[in-house]
């Protein structure tokens, strides 16, 4: 295989597993606190993460003090998405939910635009803001299908893309790893501070393994996601993250007995052929 199909099916794989990872955990139904969930969770991943950092990548903490601050403004704001994300996904349909994370490519786009002064042309905006458009159908503001979670999901979409923000501007020698336990072990310890609000349940085995294996997933999804960057074209490979929507509009029907309706499935739509086409731009910008 081609190192582009080899990327591209990396990336489908990445997908898959961060949202049965979503899946999984939506299927405990709230059995167990939120607070509570993350930090086992956190555990778990934490534990996973020292176990398998040889093959996933460098882990070393000679870092720059600025690089320090950025790791740890990240990992706070992961904190804050996972606390957003999870709430919205016990209380809406996980394919609305990821639809909405779809925009994430159109907003930092305008963010890197507006914040880091990146050039971004006409084209694009206009993408951008049909794009909104989109996300403003699966929200749907004022009508009957508009709630709090919609809400709670619109603000982990915008703290994605502020974590992704920070990401681009880390220096390149800070090893992927570092950062990524650095942020497990700050949602651990914010989970585990919050839990002590709520009284503990205890958890039942099968809810145990479905935390387990959403722990699991969540690390499978890092490790293909690392490769990904590293074999073909990214530019060519970015596209295939849409397929997280088709995993979740199909993990929604059979597990959830969810079915969007007519007007988020054309914004859904809407939102995945804006984020093309703005990587499709960026490509061919890119190859002059």
């Amino acid at each position: 295989m081609s190192p582009n199909l080899v990327g591209a099916l990396l990336m489908m794989a990445s997908m898959a597993c961060f949202v049965v990872s979503d899946a999984v955990l939506k299927l405990t139904g709230g059995a167990v606190p939120l607070f509570q969930l993350l930090f086992l969770r956190g555990l778990i991943s934490c534990a996973l993460i020292l176990v398998t950092k040889g093959r996933l990548g460098a882990l070393h903490f000679d870092i720059a003090r600025r690089d320090w601050v950025l790791i740890m403004i990240r990992a706070v704001t992961e904190a804050m998405i996972a606390y957003f994300f999870l709430t919205a996904l016990f209380k809406m349909p996980l394919a609305n939910l990821t639809a909405i994370l779809q925009c994430v490519p159109l907003t930092v786009t305008l963010a890197s635009a507006i914040f880091l002064r990146e050039a971004v042309g006409w084209r694009r905006m206009v993408a951008i803001a049909v794009g909104f458009v989109g996300v403003l159908l699966i929200v749907k503001p004022g009508a009957d299908g508009f709630n709090v979670w919609s809400l709670y999901a619109v603000i982990a979409m915008l703290g994605v893309t502020f974590r992704d923000l920070i990401t681009r501007k880390l220096s390149p020698s800070v090893p992927s790893m570092t950062v990524t336990l650095v942020t497990a072990l700050t949602v651990l310890i914010a989970a585990g501070l919050a839990s002590l609000t709520e009284p503990w349940v205890a958890v039942e085995p099968a809810t145990g393994l479905l935390i387990a294996a959403s722990a699991v997933l969540v690390l499978g999804g890092y490790f293909f996601s690392i490769h990904v960057m590293r074999i073909g074209d990214v530019s060519f490979i970015a596209p295939f993250r849409y397929t997280g929507l088709v995993w979740a509009l199909l993990l929604g029907f059979v597990f959830f007995g969810e079915w969007p309706g007519w007007m988020t499935l054309t914004g859904a739509g809407i939102v995945v052929g804006t984020g093309i086409f703005t990587l499709y731009r960026e490509r061919k910008l890119a190859g002059g």
